[in-house]
């Protein structure tokens, strides 16, 4: 890599800084993971329960999905810029302290909308962890208002890679 440390190694709970998910997974009842982005730490609670850390400004997926005897109670995705300290954020279940939220969905036929974006960014190369969060919000928009969002592209990314070289 670049010679940049590896922060999973370094990285413990109680560096200040970092973005905590809780995740829980009891198949078939409660099933919350991350889809994509790079966590710095993970701490295992239990068998069912760990939590991921992940640093300021990065952003991932989180995605809830529930059922009961009846069906499914909850479907959900979240994509999440991990905030800086002393920065606002919204909060979010089982994300500490919160985040930047750039994206929202529920119910299972949004829910899969949005994980087909995903697998399509990467499709074309693109780690969606990397993709402009004005991209994720467009996306948000677009869907809540029952509108197709444009595709990203390779083109689109080109443009926000330099960007960040040049931007503070």
């Amino acid at each position: 890599m670049n010679g940049a440390p590896d922060l999973r190694r370094v990285a413990t709970p109680t560096v200040v800084g970092l973005t905590h998910v809780e995740l829980t997974w009891l198949e078939k009842k409660i099933e919350y993971w991350i889809r994509f982005g790079q966590d710095v730490h993970e701490q295992i609670l239990d068998r069912r329960r760990r939590v991921v850390s992940f640093p300021p400004h990065s952003v991932f997926a989180f995605v809830r999905w529930a059922s009961n005897d009846f069906g499914t109670i909850i479907s959900r995705i979240d994509i999440v810029r991990a905030i800086s300290p002393g920065e606002p954020y919204q909060t979010l279940p089982f994300v500490r302290p919160g985040g930047d939220i750039l994206l929202k969905a529920e119910s299972w036929p949004k829910v899969e909308r949005v994980l087909q974006i995903v697998d399509a960014i990467e499709a074309i190369g693109i780690n969606p962890a990397e993709v402009s969060p004005h991209h994720w919000r467009h996306v948000h928009n677009r869907l809540a208002a029952g509108q197709e969002p444009r595709s990203y592209t390779v083109e689109q990314h080109r443009g926000i890679l330099l960007r960040r070289r040049v931007e503070p």
